[in-house]
């Protein structure tokens, strides 16, 4: 069949071969060769967007998996910047209470690392380089903090060394034994404002109250020499008192039994009395006071023995509830 096209002449009143030019054909050519060549990327579109190639496939699932192991992975970087945390503030404690120097300072513990061009190289990646210099950070300073910790350590070490008499002598267990006192500690009243249990307003409490059963031996909190014994009264009943040097002193109070007099010497974790509830007490519990070059200090940071950084935080903020007191 021939592919030639004729149109009728209404002049002529005859049909005529239509006659198409060079560049009439030339530009029907290009425009077919355009619409097949959108076509055609328009279906490679289609076809490498929803229908990948099983490399693709293998290339696209890897991604995801990196996708979650680097969440885990960041999430266990921040895990261990809170553990390396507590261990710094125990460290604090260390340093302030039983070696008697200042503890690491929190501008140069906190600070950061380096500059800005230190994380250049990432920022050549448009859709991850925010990310990777985020955790590049993290690891950076947590890296820089565990070098600090390191050297702190190594003063601690040396220092211990040089003052085995002072770290005997300070203040540094629970007055009530171990096996004898909950770590659970359900009814714990600190130092601070509490309220009196007799009569119902708030006073200063300078202690801690450590609830135990009655006839729990009580310890001497460090090595010392007793100065003061008192057999009875209102206020602290029965009750010690220990000069531990260094500026140190503690009370112990509500016994039902001393068994240490004045004058005699003691050395850490010795039993000095029976826990009791004689004097201004609701139940039987051990009144603990430390006192420094004549103040009254919290004796929270004097009762670490034993505790993991977790239990001792908890033991702080069980401390520092207002809830009403023991005794007074």
């Amino acid at each position: 069949m021939s592919s030639d096209k004729y149109v009728y002449n209404p002049h002529t009143l005859r049909f005529e071969k239509v006659k198409v030019s060079f560049k009439q054909r030339l530009v029907r050519f290009f425009g077919l060769a355009s619409a097949s060549l959108v076509s055609a990327l328009l279906l490679a579109y289609i076809i490498h967007e929803y229908f990948p190639s099983p490399k693709e496939k293998l290339l696209m699932n890897e991604i995801e998996n990196m996708k979650v192991h680097y969440s885990s992975l960041t999430d266990q970087i921040d895990l261990l910047g809170k553990v390396l945390g507590n261990i710094q503030e125990r460290d604090a404690n260390v340093h302030r209470t039983l070696l008697g120097i200042d503890p690491i300072d929190e501008a140069v513990w906190n600070g950061g690392v380096g500059g800005h061009q230190q994380y250049e190289e990432f920022q050549q990646y448009e859709n991850t380089g925010e990310m990777l210099i985020s955790t590049q950070k993290k690891v950076d300073k947590l890296e820089r903090q565990l070098y600090i910790e390191t050297k702190s350590l190594d003063t601690i070490s040396t220092l211990v060394e040089k003052n085995e008499d002072r770290l005997r002598s300070i203040p540094s267990i629970k007055p009530v034994r171990e096996d004898k006192l909950k770590r659970n500690v359900q009814l714990l009243s600190g130092f601070g404002m509490r309220i009196h249990p007799i009569y119902k307003i708030k006073k200063m409490h300078y202690g801690i109250d450590f609830t135990a059963p009655k006839g729990t031996a009580i310890q001497a909190t460090g090595d010392g020499k007793i100065v003061e014994v008192i057999n009875g009264g209102r206020g602290f009943g029965k009750h010690v008192v220990i000069d531990h040097g260094f500026g140190f002193e503690t009370l112990y109070g509500h016994m039902s039994r001393i068994d240490v007099k004045v004058g005699q010497k003691v050395v850490k974790g010795q039993q000095i009395g029976l826990v009791g509830s004689t004097g201004t007490s609701t139940a039987p519990h051990c009144h603990y006071e430390v006192h420094y070059k004549g103040g009254k200090v919290n004796p929270i940071d004097y009762v670490m023995d034993g505790l993991t950084p977790q239990e001792y935080q908890e033991l702080v903020r069980k401390a520092s509830v207002a809830n009403q007191a023991l005794d007074y």
